[in-house]
């Protein structure tokens, strides 16, 4: 398919904003499950750690299953996956009102739920990087803070209609309203060129002769014989010969040596098909081992490998407080009357202004992304630390805007990725991380719920996540440090494929 110019503008704004709305209203209720948390915890009566499980899948399966929702969106294009995907998040809401069990919700909530949202925020980055180019980090910063924008709505909105319908109408009416995903959807007009030419062959006209060994065996030998007697009888005509029994002699001899020609001639089409599918093989196992081989040399980077673990680290431990700290409150015994807003909505509300100012540090070249993301990082685990301390609703809420405004770092991890191992292997390297960071969002929240389970409190639980985002914070700290400079400076005796983060470098 042909793509005209990213136009930076015209239509391309109304696929930043139908992207905007998109993940407003697919990720408004995963993020703020933590509302519904609590009347899953008095509705079925488990443990915190198994209910915690529902939320964090459908955070994470989205992240897991990234490699599989860029095919998918590759494959058939943004708008048939953004409207299937409407489908699939807003069926998966409606079948969770009708849960018997908390092991139904992990399909119906946690997998086709997770699994829409992932897929849905492929199809809506995709779409917007085609239509922009110069302005690309400006749209892709908008649509990213629609998702925080419904955390802030949808953490308000659902404990509201749990007051008037209770659990079951709640999440009734939240998948009806995720049905509008099916127009944002039909908006996502592809930016295909119009004054392409038309291709002079179909798709079945291009596929190689080798693909169609049976081809010369469709005719039988019978219609063989009908098109041989059919010529025999005109030419009988022309020449009024009435001999027939030489006539059937002469289509004996004629249909035996076709025979034989058409099983060599079928014979050798069996052997190129073979030697075809072979060199195939060959070569999608050769792409296959170069992958694993620069999966390698990405993990040979000590920054990237510290980065991998990093990310890993925070999202076991930062992700939690979004899911539990609704519960976190009630564990404290803080008074419903002094509840002016959700801590969720809060968290909501700031991961959408850290994003935009993170997001602007990271723009100016005297600042480098990869220090301002270990901020991020350290003051993350320090906060997570003060969480045991905070017995008021004050508190809890001072503490939850500024862990929702250090999670906004997700907005520079893009910066700190393309540092890390330059621009040639983003995609990969990014992808790989996406895939851990699902594995931290998955497992964080069961962990947490764990260890309330066993010591009936919070402190240790936080206790251990601020441990787990600190260390991957002095890990990835220690890695970036000026000392490692003195290897980048052989950097022209390593493989061209080995990349090194010069610290001194501007972001």
């Amino acid at each position: 398919m042909v793509f005209r110019k990213p136009p930076d503008g015209g239509w391309g704004w109304v696929i930043v904003v139908v992207s905007f709305f998109t993940q407003f209203l697919c990720y408004g209720s995963p993020l703020a499950v933590g509302v519904l948390y609590l009347e899953w915890l008095d509705a079925f009566g488990e443990g915190k750690g198994k209910t915690a499980w529902v939320g964090s899948l459908a955070n994470g399966i989205g992240l897991l299953a990234s490699p599989v929702c860029s095919i998918c969106v590759s494959s058939f294009g943004a708008r048939p996956v953004a409207i299937f995907s409407g489908f699939m998040v807003a069926g998966g809401l409606m079948m969770s009102s009708f849960a018997p069990n908390i092991y139904f919700l992990y399909l119906s909530y946690g997998i086709v739920v997770g699994l829409g949202c992932g897929l849905l925020y492929t199809a809506t980055v995709t779409i917007t990087c085609q239509y922009f180019d110069k302005r690309r980090g400006l749209a892709l910063g908008l649509i990213s803070t629609g998702s925080s924008v419904g955390l802030f709505i949808y953490a308000a909105l659902q404990r509201e209609l749990i007051d008037l319908y209770g659990l079951d109408g709640c999440l009734l009416i939240v998948g009806a309203l995720s049905l509008n995903i099916l127009a944002c959807g039909s908006l996502m007009r592809p930016l295909e060129s119009s004054d392409s030419p038309s291709p002079e062959k179909s798709c079945v006209d291009k596929v190689p002769d080798q693909c169609f060994v049976y081809h010369e065996k469709e005719k039988t030998v019978e219609e063989n014989i009908s098109i041989l007697e059919k010529g025999c009888i005109d030419e009988k005509c022309v020449n009024n010969v009435p001999d027939f029994k030489q006539d059937n002699i002469i289509n004996k001899n004629v249909l035996s040596s076709i025979n034989v020609n058409e099983k060599d001639t079928y014979k050798k089409k069996v052997v190129e098909q073979t030697n075809f599918c072979k060199q195939l093989a060959k070569r999608k196992w050769q792409l296959y081992l170069n992958y694993w081989e620069e999966t390698i040399v990405l993990f040979k980077n000590k920054v990237f490998s510290a980065l991998f673990v990093a990310i890993l680290l925070f999202d076991i431990g930062g992700f939690p407080p979004s899911l539990l700290m609704e519960d976190v409150a009630r564990s404290a015994n803080i008074d419903e009357e002094d509840y002016h807003m959700p801590l969720i909505s809060i968290i909501g509300i700031m991961t959408a202004v850290g994003k935009l100012i993170l997001g602007i540090l990271a723009d100016f070249k005297w600042i480098n992304t990869l220090y301002l993301y270990v901020i991020t990082l350290l003051m993350t685990g320090v906060a997570l630390f003060a969480i045991p301390f905070a017995k008021s609703y004050l508190t809890l809420a001072m503490l939850s805007g500024i862990l929702g405004f250090l999670t906004g770092n997700w907005s520079i991890f893009p910066y700190v990725t393309t540092k890390t191992v330059g621009i040639e292997k983003l995609t990969h390297a990014y992808g790989i991380l996406m895939f851990f960071a699902g594995l931290g969002n998955s497992l964080g929240p069961p962990i947490v719920g764990w260890f309330y389970d066993w010591t009936q409190e919070y402190d240790t639980a936080f206790y251990f996540s601020g441990f787990c985002v600190l260390l991957g914070g002095f890990l990835l700290l220690l890695a970036a440090l000026p000392c490692w400079n003195a290897c980048t400076t052989q950097s022209s005796k390593l493989p061209p494929n080995t990349y090194s983060y010069k610290v001194a470098s501007s972001a």
